[in-house]
């Protein structure tokens, strides 16, 4: 092991220590959940190591479940507040004001719980179908759109697209349907841990990763997709869509 990557394995441990930190008092799941979700989802890390949310940026969480995000960026901005933050990452996400959509009443509360009222994160009980989008630099949907339609798939992307300002991002995490063996070893996962959280397991509806490219596309949005997979059996890929 080198000398630069031991530093930053001992950033990032400190950043999971504060991002987790705050779940201790919305009880032992919570905080448990955000230590192995945070620790061991490759997603949470590579939207900072690749500098994919920017500092100041107005951020929409679509299934934010209970505030995970939130809390990362909130870690990020006291790691750069005490000078901790590794001059050889991305600038830190500090300044974000983030905007959190949940339709579990039980993980809005843990959410609530652990972060409080302070004036950078709110969160919404809703449904994504039906709930207003505010105006965002950044919106993030993690494994959540194939909980509804493709029909209302497609709606929820449209009106993501217009609640984007030009340039904005959505970082879109999906399950590929045509690599069945991972997409179906995600979805048993997904529901046990749906069980866990104490939430019904909605039906899923799943697509082949070429057709949430097209459908992003149909947009006019410019699509990069990445694996994110890392360390899992899963099938994800994340897609990063720009908007023109």
């Amino acid at each position: 092991m080198t000398m630069d990557l031991a530093a930053e394995r001992a950033a990032w441990a400190r950043l999971l220590d504060r991002a987790s930190e705050p779940y201790r008092s919305a009880g032992r799941f919570a905080w448990h959940f955000a230590r192995g979700k945070l620790g061991h989802d490759p997603v949470f890390r590579h939207l900072l190591a690749a500098g994919l949310i920017a500092p100041g940026a107005r951020v929409l969480d679509i299934g934010c479940g209970q505030g995970l995000l939130a809390s990362l960026l909130r870690a990020c901005a006291a790691m750069r507040a005490a000078g901790e933050w590794p001059q050889a990452w991305p600038e830190a996400p500090a300044g974000t004001q983030l905007t959190g959509i949940e339709l579990m009443p039980r993980d809005v509360e843990r959410a609530r719980a652990a972060l409080g009222a302070a004036g950078d994160a709110q969160f919404v009980c809703g449904d994504m179908r039906t709930e207003p989008f505010p105006p965002s630099h950044a919106v993030v949907i993690l494994d959540v759109l194939h909980y509804v339609t493709h029909e209302e798939q497609d709606a929820v992307l449209q009106r993501v697209h217009d609640a984007l300002v030009p340039g904005g991002r959505l970082l879109l995490r999906v399950g590929d349907a045509g690599e069945r063996r991972g997409f179906a070893i995600s979805q048993w996962v997904d529901r046990a841990v749906t069980r866990l959280r104490g939430h019904r397991v909605p039906p899923v509806y799943g697509r082949p990763l070429a057709e949430w490219i097209a459908q992003l596309r149909k947009l006019g949005m410019q699509v990069e997709p990445r694996p994110m997979s890392q360390g899992t059996p899963f099938a994800n890929v994340l897609l990063v869509a720009q908007r023109t």
